[in-house]
């Protein structure tokens, strides 16, 4: 990377830091707000996402910020369990996301904090609560649909986020065994795609593809690509060396044919694809309104899981091309609907135009690009890396 880069790089993290900072302190119970203009609740999901970049600025502030988070989650988890999805307010539940995001959030700050038994009571909870979420005593975790961060797509019974999300959480907590029987389901091929049904139980790989199953139930599934769940499943060590690898290899490739076609205009990864089209059977009338291809979860461009395949690039040792994904994510912060903002950190953007669409100063958009250039200037994982070494995994 040139000179001019690395200074760009530089500037750039630290307008993020100024964004964290700015958000840190919202208007609700001191607790940070989700971004500096819209969204001043404090977002459960957003904020535990935001917990990586957070861990590797070692800034006071922000850490402190978090750690009330988590502590107020812990005061406000549910009796059986279940972490809400606004951080202040103990009503609101019904995320299939947000309790896996605890664990993993928490197994991080143990290490930060050298406190291995911050918040047990709290953790052993959650972790009940993960295992009374898998309806066949067979470890892969179920979902209600759009009970996820896709608020506006359907991702029905056993979800690759959500299972994902378990996975890291329960290696974080060093939960290995429990980590290793989750491991082995989601490895398990998807009744759709393994048609004499040689396990008794389907799983998320799919025959003859390189990533994992966006969800799967019974004999339904969806081989859509998500590419959020699967840059997770590379960071983790759920998927190989030879299965990143190849996984990577074939997101690119795919990328190229999008582009190709004029469907993507960016030098970066949609967050879904092939995207959902009005003629498609999994096509809601609702996606006219909000989900349109190429727009918000069907195939927008954003940030924060920008800087999750980023760093999972990384894992897969693919510097270069970490290096020039990282330089195009850079030069795609400072597109905003602020135009005076020289970093606009902006939620997503539409994948033909690469016009941005969500609010500016968004906390996650400016953390996991913090995490992301972490990632690319040590050519490490931090946090993933021991997770990952210490996984025993199968290739898969």
């Amino acid at each position: 990377m040139d000179p001019e880069d690395n200074k760009l790089i530089v500037s750039a993290k630290k307008a993020a830091i100024d964004v964290l900072l700015h958000n840190a302190h919202g208007t609700i119970a001191n607790l940070p707000r989700t971004a500096g203009w819209g969204y001043p609740e404090p977002y459960t999901r957003d904020l535990l996402i935001s917990v990586l970049g957070i861990a590797t600025t070692g800034n006071k502030q922000l850490i402190q910020s978090v750690k009330n988070v988590l502590q107020t989650l812990a005061t406000n988890q549910s009796e059986l369990g279940q972490i809400p999805s606004l951080v202040h307010d103990k009503t609101n539940l019904g995320s299939s996301d947000t309790t896996p995001l605890f664990l993993i959030a928490v197994g991080i700050f143990r290490t930060l904090l050298d406190e291995p038994h911050f918040l047990d009571v709290a953790v052993e909870k959650a972790l009940l609560w993960m295992d009374n979420q898998c309806p066949t005593n067979h470890f892969l975790i179920a979902q209600q649909p759009t009970s996820d961060w896709r608020d506006e797509q359907w991702v029905l019974g056993y979800g690759l986020f959500v299972n994902t999300l378990t996975y890291s959480g329960l290696k974080f907590l060093k939960k290995e065994a429990t980590a290793k029987n989750l491991g082995d389901a989601i490895g398990r091929l998807t009744y759709a795609s393994d048609k004499s049904h040689n396990c008794p139980h389907e799983g998320l790989a799919i025959n003859d593809q390189p990533y994992f199953a966006l969800w799967s139930y019974k004999v339904y599934s969806s081989d859509r690509f998500d590419l959020l769940g699967n840059s997770l499943s590379i960071l983790s060590g759920l998927a190989s060396m030879e299965k990143s690898k190849a996984m990577v290899k074939w997101i690119e490739n795919e990328c190229a044919a999008m582009d190709r076609k004029k469907d993507l205009v960016l030098d970066l990864t949609p967050n879904f694809f092939p995207f959902i089209q009005p003629e498609d059977a999994d096509w809601l009338p609702r996606y006219y309104d909000f989900n349109r291809p190429g727009d918000y979860h069907n195939g927008g461009i954003w940030p924060f899981i920008s800087g999750f395949y980023i760093a999972a690039l990384i894992a897969a040792k693919e510097y270069d091309l970490a290096e020039k994904k990282l330089l195009a994510l850079t030069n795609l912060i400072k597109k905003g609907r602020n135009k005076t903002l020289e970093f606009s950190f902006n939620e997503w953007y539409k994948a033909q135009t690469g016009e941005p669409m969500g609010q500016d100063w968004q906390t996650w958009s400016a953390s996991n690009y913090l995490y992301a250039a972490t990632c690319v200037q040590e050519r490490s994982t931090p946090f993933f890396d021991t997770i990952r070494l210490n996984s025993h995994r199968q290739p898969m």
